[in-house]
């Protein structure tokens, strides 16, 4: 993948509009949703060459999210790297951004027409859930308390559906029943709801050199997670009076605000709390994948595969 993603053919002018999608592809990254397409057009039975094309389109959709939500987010560091706004502007960073999403659709339409309808349609379908799932996310950092359920809604939206989806576009490609293909959806989904868990727990107690983002960026920008939301619904009087009282600081010390918010955490046991939702929803993809009628050297190593991934940098 990370050759066929270096081989993107860009234009060379204007230079201003494709070398920020050149930086950002050449970030590198787990590569976890265009593999996830490889790794299932293989497990069934299908022409892994066939699935480079639309699994680059995926990547390439998927980095085009992170353009506009670093912009959005007014996030300073990618992966480790200074994000595309920060280093060419909010303007670009939007207009390479919508460039990056023709050229998604542009490698995702390279399969076979009889493929190309089911293809394009679950491209289509996934591309407004994430969009709608961006919304939520940004609504729910206006309003004082949010469900629980409706945060596992919106991370099902903005996180998981692109990972279902890289699984179930691998086993369209490879010409699958719509019962595995749809079986492989689900283990994608709750794979997404694990890996989007990881990565809040990750942000307040994960390392930063490996992380690649900023660790506190979510409690300094008052962004809903499972851990804030929890920590709304279960806080005490006090717990709950101070934990708002850090989160309405617009002016407090990051190092200090984070350290508090992470004390309030830790009080309330939600570290443990977390790390428990992520192997129940591990198991869930794991029970799914039992339903996939698939050889069982490649049902092992898509297991191994979830594993690995929601126990990333503990």
């Amino acid at each position: 993948m990370n050759d066929a993603i270096l081989a993107i053919p860009y234009p060379k002018q204007p230079e201003n509009l494709y070398e920020p999608i050149r930086y950002t592809m050449g970030m590198g990254g787990k590569r976890i949703r265009p593999v996830l397409v490889l790794m299932a057009c293989e497990a069934m039975g299908g022409d892994v060459n066939k699935a480079v094309e639309p699994a680059v389109g995926l990547e390439l959709y998927h980095n085009f999210t992170l353009l506009h939500d670093d912009v959005m987010d007014k996030a300073d560091v990618r992966r480790g790297m200074p994000t595309v706004h920060r280093r060419w502007g909010d303007n670009a960073a939007i207009l390479s951004g919508d460039t990056m999403l023709s050229m998604a659709a542009r490698h995702m339409s390279h399969v076979d027409d009889d493929k190309l309808p089911a293809v394009m349609r679950l491209f289509n379908d996934t591309a407004i859930e994430v969009c709608e799932g961006q919304q939520y996310d940004m609504d729910y950092e206006l309003l004082a308390n949010v469900s629980v359920a409706d945060y596992m809604e919106m991370i099902r939206l903005k996180t998981s559906v692109l990972l279902g989806c890289a699984c179930k576009l691998g086993a369209i490609v490879a010409g699958t029943g719509e019962q595995d293909a749809s079986n492989l959806y689900t283990v994608g989904l709750n794979l997404g709801l694990a890996f989007q868990l990881q990565d809040d727990l990750l942000d307040v107690w994960g390392d930063e050199a490996t992380f690649g983002k900023e660790i506190g960026g979510d409690i300094m920008n008052g962004k809903k997670t499972f851990l804030l939301v929890n920590a709304l619904a279960m806080a005490n009087d006090d717990q709950l009076a101070e934990l708002r009282r850090w989160l309405n600081d617009e002016y407090a010390v990051k190092q200090e605000k984070v350290a508090a918010v992470t004390a309030i955490y830790e009080q309330m046991g939600l570290k443990q709390l977390t790390e428990k939702e992520i192997v129940a929803y591990s198991q869930k993809a794991l029970e799914a994948l039992d339903k996939v009628k698939m050889p069982d050297e490649a049902k092992q190593q898509f297991a191994t595969f979830i594993q690995d991934l929601v126990g990333r940098d503990k």
